[in-house]
């Protein structure tokens, strides 16, 4: 008896879902913001892809660089860029199609608002999409 009880509490336990997030865009920016005095403000990851309405890349979404690890590498199995972090506990994938690396005075992301405000843009995946990922399979 006790046999089938165990039998039956494990093929109704959920399965435990992926620890990964993944998305593909078409660029991948890595940027790195210095003031008017040429001191470093910050770095960042800015993810672009192709608007072919708007004939322009468009920015999907940013993220701060908060160490090495998280600067794209290129992958040459298949000629992409590999992006990955732990974001909220999770491992977060972006693979990206071309990437270029730029200095500016100015935040590129924030002007970028100017053609595609935040909240119209598609942005990376959500952590949330784990769970709903999970209870569909």
């Amino acid at each position: 008896m006790l046999e089938l009880f165990l039998m039956l509490l494990t093929s109704t336990a959920p399965t435990p879902m992926s620890s990964t997030v993944a998305d593909r865009v078409d660029l991948v920016e890595v940027n790195h913001y210095h003031d008017k005095q040429g001191q470093k403000v910050f770095d960042q990851l800015i993810f672009y892809d192709w608007s072919r309405q708007e004939k322009r890349f468009q920015v999907r979404d940013w993220r701060l660089i908060k160490s090495d690890r998280q600067l794209p590498r290129r992958d040459h199995r298949t000629n992409e860029y590999r992006i990955r972090w732990h974001d909220e506990g999770v491992l977060r994938e972006v693979l990206a199609h071309a990437q270029r690396e730029t200095w500016t005075q100015y935040d590129p992301e924030l002007l970028e608002r100017a053609y595609l405000p935040q909240d119209q843009r598609t942005s990376l995946s959500s952590i949330s999409s784990l769970a709903t990922r999970a209870e569909a399979d």
